[in-house]
């Protein structure tokens, strides 16, 4: 699943972006980081149960930054609907 994260043409990374996206109804997949502080996340989480998207967990902020492509930690992400 990370690499259809890899490879998506339309994304966001970073917990804000990505709630946004899920408001928008503009986001297909979210991908959330295990290790991320709960606190953080928990609004996002709520909201893609509200919105029925779907939830991927992702082991490590660490793994979900790699694979958006960036040089440090995610706590979460999501592919964008094209």
């Amino acid at each position: 699943m990370l690499n259809k994260l890899k490879s998506a043409p339309k994304k966001t990374v970073g917990t804000k972006q990505t709630l946004k996206a899920v408001e928008r109804d503009q986001a297909a997949v979210v991908f959330i980081a295990q290790d991320a502080e709960e606190h953080v996340v928990s609004g996002l989480k709520e909201l893609c149960q509200q919105k029925g998207v779907e939830v991927v967990p992702v082991a490590t902020m660490k793994e979900l930054g790699e694979a958006c492509g960036i040089d440090v930690g995610a706590a979460s992400a999501a592919i964008l609907n094209q």
